[in-house]
């Protein structure tokens, strides 16, 4: 344009005054095509700004609305995320971020929509493809959704949540040796992802393979000495191998990392109990009530403990409320028919134990004889 100009201004050389009238109107018309030439120059270099400052705008839109959805304020998410694409409509982070608020908000078909739109845009975008696989499986398209996550892991190789969830699908599936082999290849791109080898660390376990399951879960608690669901894997590899002096120590420290671990309290209740420690069984039993009042084998337990105790009166009360909390609880109708028996001497109440607990398929022949002669 520039170049335009100067060929305008190009065609003026100085005559004789006869033409100089000619020459001034010709120079008032150059002027007035100079002056539209920077007039389109500016409106030009103004869109252009315009232009540049958009996806300013969109991206803060954006990142508003990913901030919303943080804090859960789904509505006021939408709505930058809406934004965001009004103003960018190529963002496919965007088009991605409106697809996490439909899965928040239960809008399954609506986040399948918006995911697929940031895939259209963008095919090789790993977050994407992986939240469209949670989608799927939710829906129960099991396939459609082992799919997308491989999608994914093409296009990221070290895309950890991609292979971790594609893992758990598999497990879903109870294809064990595909999640085993997923979670191993995740750990040699990540080796100190705690939920892949707390997940792996579990499947060797739930396979029988304890030694596996205790090297893995061994790593994890190295690596993380907090892990309260780790030390109690670890507790229970170590009390199904009989090493219980491990395995109370191990369930100790998870129960110090998460004071409300009803199962650790639970389970260190009963290596406790089975070494003859009664007292240290009665306490730690008293703490799963504590968080859980209803759980009716601890209220058992603690009447056979009390019983032992020559307690009396409080293993009446903790069995009755362990069979009022669960009257299709055969044992605990087979105990209470045996204190009633034994140690109150109340053949009635005993009897109507038993029954119960024949009836819920109990087998033991002593008792079997004791119901069938009436008690006599």
């Amino acid at each position: 344009m520039v170049v335009a100009v100067y060929s305008l201004l190009g065609w003026y050389r100085p005559g004789n005054g006869k033409s100089q009238l000619t020459m001034n109107r010709l120079l008032q018309h150059r002027a007035i095509a100079l002056l539209i030439l920077c007039q389109a120059v500016g409106a030009s270099f103004a869109l252009a700004l315009v232009s540049a400052e958009q996806p300013d705008v969109a991206q803060q839109h954006y990142e508003r609305g990913a901030a919303l959805l943080r804090k859960g304020d789904l509505a006021a998410a939408s709505e930058a995320a809406r934004k965001a694409i009004e103003l960018n409509p190529s963002s496919a982070e965007a088009r991605h971020l409106l697809g996490m608020i439909y899965f928040k908000e239960k809008k399954p078909a609506q986040a399948v929509d918006a995911f697929k739109q940031a895939l259209t845009l963008k095919p090789a975008y790993p977050d994407a493809l992986k939240d469209l696989a949670r989608v799927y499986r939710i829906q129960g398209k099991s396939t459609e959704a082992e799919q997308a996550l491989k999608r994914a892991i093409e296009a990221d190789p070290r895309h950890a949540d991609s292979y971790f969830d594609l893992a758990k699908l598999y497990e879903q599936r109870r294809d064990a040796a595909s999640a085993t082999l997923t979670y191993q290849t995740l750990l040699a791109a990540h080796p100190n992802h705690r939920d892949a080898l707390y997940s792996l660390a579990l499947l060797y376990a739930a396979q029988g393979d304890s030694r596996r399951a205790r090297e893995t879960v061994g790593r994890l608690l190295k690596l993380d000495p907090k892990h309260a669901d780790g030390w109690y894997l670890a507790g229970r590899m170590a009390e199904k191998d009989n090493v219980l002096a491990e395995a109370a120590d191990s369930y100790r420290k998870a129960i110090a990392v998460k004071p409300a671990f009803v199962d650790a309290h639970y389970n260190l209740a009963f290596i406790h109990r089975g070494q003859g420690r009664p007292v240290e069984a009665e306490r730690e039993f008293l703490e799963v009530l504590r968080y859980r009042p209803q759980y009716a084998e601890a209220h058992m337990n603690l009447g056979v403990i009390y019983t032992g105790l020559n307690r009396l009166d409080e293993a009446e009360q903790s069995y009755e409320r362990a069979v009022a909390l669960k009257p299709n609880y055969a044992e605990a109708h087979y105990n209470v028919g045996v204190f009633y028996e034994l140690h109150r001497k109340d053949l009635p109440k005993a009897l109507a134990h038993y029954h119960q607990y024949l009836n819920l398929g109990g087998r033991d022949e002593r008792v079997a004889r004791i119901v069938e002669s009436g008690g006599r």
